[in-house]
């Protein structure tokens, strides 16, 4: 096991460095809102591809049960969606996407590993990380045989979500139920440390220079920050209310977070963690909602969750609620537009790639 980690991260460091300044100037020379936005749609049982500059509905495919969270492949080819499944019938399936052609490619069976959840993709590799409250562990699957190759046991219940370095040597995974975060060393496989975040923890992220994690604790309604490396908490900031998920922005000047009570995405000065603002989600409410829904006594809100940033200019957030999803322009701070999603849109991400018009 020492061997395979040693080489998924040894791969993903090399393409980590020959790609972590080139891409991301040449988006700022030319910018165009291109690509797909792929949202998962719990309720619905399916995954959209939405034109990025039109709003437009490209492909609609089904899924399994209650998917929740996206991961997309660092080449933009592939799209994967983890099948969580309801109370009653947890799911243990991946169902992976070909972007381009939209179409499903595979189902892979994750065999006991149930509740699949947080995935994060190996860069360089066809591995990607993938977190199962079910058997409350970090699994490594690789995508193009299907098969899981690693089982990292966390040791926490409900092990929600999952974030890397860059360079692929450390991953984090929170615990709802306890507040920790659990630390691997992906070289070895070794489970480093358990580091208390706060209660409820689950919303995270590594800032893209690899030096620090953050992490959104729901129940306190507070961001830990930790030092990846010493594991030392260097800050812990308000953020209200039950902030749920959080991103980088790619230059790790910025982070956001998307709080699914108050229905608000909050802005921080991630150099300076300092709070800039609240960004106030107002999607109009379907008169038809189910009261069954995910968070259904969260009133007076569209339950902002799934949040993903393709550039420094825009930022997307799936509003669980609402059905749609909110364009936030990162310049001006403000919202400036919807698109529909399905029914229930939670995980969201992003290819730079685009469904080829089918003859």
């Amino acid at each position: 096991m020492k061997r395979l980690l040693m080489l998924i991260a040894g791969t993903s460091l090399l393409a980590g460095i020959f790609s972590c300044a080139g891409p991301a100037e040449r988006q700022e020379e030319a910018y165009t809102p291109e690509g797909t936005i792929i949202v998962a749609s719990k309720s619905g049982n399916d995954v959209y591809f939405i034109d990025r500059k039109t709003g437009e509905t490209l492909a609609v495919l089904p899924t399994g049960l209650e998917p929740h969270e996206v991961e997309v492949s660092d080449d933009g080819r592939i799209a994967v969606v983890c099948n969580y499944g309801n109370r009653e019938n947890p799911g243990n399936t991946l169902s992976v996407f070909d972007v381009q052609h939209a179409r499903l490619d595979k189902t892979i069976d994750l065999g006991p590993h149930t509740r699949p959840h947080g995935m994060q993709w190996v860069a360089g590799t066809n591995n990607i990380l993938v977190t199962a409250e079910g058997t409350q562990s970090l699994l490594v699957v690789d995508v193009k045989a299907g098969e899981v190759v690693t089982v990292l046991p966390t040791g926490e219940e409900v092990s929600h979500m999952v974030a890397a370095t860059s360079d692929f040597t450390r991953a984090f995974v929170p615990s709802i139920r306890t507040g920790n975060v659990a630390v691997f060393d992906l070289e070895t496989g070794d489970l480093i440390d358990h580091i208390y975040s706060g209660a409820g923890a689950e919303g995270i992220d590594v800032s893209p220079d690899g030096a620090e994690v953050w992490v959104t604790n729901r129940a306190d309604n507070t961001i830990s920050i930790f030092d990846t490396q010493s594991l030392e908490m260097l800050a812990q900031l308000p953020c209200e209310d039950f902030p749920i998920r959080a991103r980088f922005t790619p230059d790790g000047r910025r982070f956001l977070v998307s709080n699914a009570r108050s229905g608000t995405i909050a802005v921080f000065d991630a150099i300076n963690k300092l709070h800039i603002t609240d960004i106030k989600l107002t999607p109009p409410v379907p008169a038809d909602t189910d009261a069954e829904r995910y968070f259904a006594d969260f009133e007076g809100t569209s339950i902002p969750i799934g949040l993903v940033i393709p550039d420094n200019k825009t930022a997307y957030v799936a509003n669980t609620r609402s059905d749609v999803v909110s364009v936030i322009d990162l310049e001006k701070l403000e919202i400036t537009g919807h698109f529909q999603a399905g029914s229930e849109p939670d995980g969201i991400n992003f290819s730079h790639l685009s469904p080829r018009p089918v003859n």
